[in-house]
């Protein structure tokens, strides 16, 4: 079986924000080791989940556990991202971070 690529997990993700979006929703919070068990059960591929989510963060998202090391790929990473403004315009997390 082949593992996911860290797209696949990107995509998936679109999926949940878009769908959480239609229902009008105003977060989802997501943790990266049940996101990868849902995903890619029974295969060990933290880093392209965790890269995944940490990439697809947008402004305003934010760690609900932030891991401690610097790549972020830990089981326990844990994101709240908003899906009530799901705009192509919105900035990504990391060039928010940038401007602040």
């Amino acid at each position: 079986m082949e593992k996911w690529t860290q797209e696949q997990y990107a995509d998936r993700l679109r999926e949940m924000k878009q769908e959480a979006h239609d229902k009008m929703w105003l977060y989802i919070e997501l943790n990266a080791k049940e996101f990868m068990n849902e995903c890619d059960p029974d295969v060990k591929n933290l880093s392209s989940c965790c890269k995944a989510m940490v990439a697809s963060m947008l402004e305003g998202d934010g760690y609900i556990v932030e891991p401690k090391i610097r790549t972020k790929v830990a089981g326990a990473l844990t994101v709240r991202y908003y899906v009530d403004n799901l705009s192509p315009e919105r900035r990504t997390y990391a060039q928010a971070q940038l401007d602040a």
